[in-house]
């Protein structure tokens, strides 16, 4: 005969293939939770550890276990205001849900880490994307222990996958003028997509920092796009200087906002003054229609950046301008300008030339004392 819900112990329910666990919580309020196993025997093992942990923080003010639920809910609440990534974020959130949901975080160990690494692999996820999950629950455990004492161990550190060389992809001059045609083609569907990939090929802008900019911070007067550092994914402020393409293109934004909507606040935005969501579903067919295959709206960044040090720019100067938060971000670059290799090797040349002619002056020199 099934337990009853208001004794201690174990039952089922109809709509969970899993055991479900009642008893008494330090406060004296009935507690009903999944055990999230459908194994009796280790049902009953988390049962009797969460009946200790209650039993010791009534009689003795042991701190309560809090669970993965608790630690995503509250880490995501109080970090989405100011956390350029809360949508990726919220995307992560939900992969870990299904493995960790109503885990304590104290039984959290390595081996899990781990076992939800492998179980990603298995469902096709790349090393990349399983990172990207590992560190925002990495983030969320040093949070927890810096800011409110919930933990004392963090099992993801140390435990993320190597990941393969970056993919950088980028246009040539024709491809990118064929693809600046193809979205003109069609200027009723989105009017704004030229003006937005000549921006983002002569400023190096991510797409965020793009469809997120206002006129407020475009200068014309000193040529200069302000991003603050809520703006930027890094947290850092820059300065974008704008060249003539670029300057060219917010000016046609800024005579379609004086015809449709004066007082909107957004560079790029439909005739209402909204601010544009998002292009890909216009950036995709402008690519489809110009023959351009493998191209994602990030790599119109990259291919500013390789036309830059394919130019011969310094690395330093393309990282700020890019707004990288460290060199080796952009040393991903640095193979695009074999010039700058070709003199460092002929130094060598020079160098071997040198040493052999100062060598065969001292040979003659000798002989000559000798003669």
């Amino acid at each position: 005969m099934p337990r009853r819900k208001d004794q201690d112990g174990l039952y089922q329910r109809g709509d969970s293939p899993f055991w479900w666990a009642s008893y008494t919580g330090a406060r004296g309020a009935r507690t009903r939770r999944s055990t999230e196993t459908a194994d009796r025997k280790e049902a009953e093992a988390l049962l009797a550890k969460w009946k200790l942990a209650a039993h010791l923080e009534k009689q003795w003010d042991a701190p309560p276990s809090h669970t993965f639920d608790e630690l995503m809910l509250n880490y995501l609440q109080e970090t989405k205001s100011r956390k350029r990534s809360s949508e990726r974020d919220r995307y992560s959130a939900k992969q870990l849900y299904t493995a960790f949901t109503g885990r304590t975080l104290d039984s959290l160990t390595a081996m899990d880490i781990r076992g939800y690494s492998r179980q990603r692999q298995a469902a096709g996820a790349q090393p990349a994307t399983i990172n990207k999950e590992l560190r925002l629950l990495s983030a969320a455990l040093n949070y927890a222990a810096r800011e409110w004492g919930w933990v004392t161990k963090n099992p993801v550190h140390g435990r993320t996958l190597p990941e393969p060389e970056g993919r950088i992809r980028w246009l040539s001059i024709d491809e990118a003028q064929a693809l600046i045609e193809a979205a003109e083609a069609e200027p009723q569907v989105a009017a704004y997509l030229p003006d937005f990939i000549r921006l983002a090929l002569h400023t190096g802008m991510r797409k965020g920092e793009l469809l997120g900019l206002e006129w407020s911070r475009v200068d014309f007067s000193a040529n200069l796009i302000h991003l603050a550092a809520i703006n930027t994914k890094n947290g850092k402020r820059r300065s974008i200087p704008l060249n003539d393409t670029a300057r060219s293109a917010l000016i046609h934004r800024a005579g379609f906002r004086a015809k449709h909507c004066p007082a909107s606040p957004w560079v790029f935005c439909d005739t209402e003054g909204e601010r544009i969501a998002n292009v890909r579903r216009s950036f995709d067919t402008a690519c489809r229609k110009s023959g351009i295959v493998d191209f994602h709206i990030h790599d119109l960044r990259h291919t500013c950046a390789a036309r830059m040090v394919s130019a011969g720019i310094a690395l330093a100067e393309v990282r700020d301008l890019l707004g990288h938060a460290s060199i080796t971000m952009t040393e991903r670059y640095a193979h695009l300008a074999p010039e700058n290799i070709r003199a460092a090797v002929a130094v060598l040349d020079r160098a071997s030339r040198s040493g052999h002619a100062e060598s065969e002056e001292k040979t003659t020199n000798k002989g000559n004392v000798l003669i």
